[in-house]
């Protein structure tokens, strides 16, 4: 269930070149606050899925809708 629900959003997923095409950036825009970036895109989409991780665990435990 949760695995379903880290693919789905990383499919959301939107994704640019920044610093003159050095880096990737992401960001899932319907998870507010949810960004990353990495030197390739395989990199940038592990930091993601951390960051979706822990914003999971964050809004489980004060409590806020997921």
């Amino acid at each position: 269930m949760i695995q379903t629900y880290l693919s789905n959003y990383l499919n959301k997923a939107v994704y640019e070149m920044i610093d003159g095409g050095k880096r990737f950036y992401a960001e899932i825009k319907e998870l507010r606050g949810v960004w990353a970036v990495g030197k390739t895109l395989e990199e940038c989409r592990g930091n993601l899925l951390s960051v979706i991780e822990g914003w999971l665990i964050i809004r489980s435990k004060e409590g806020l809708p997921i």
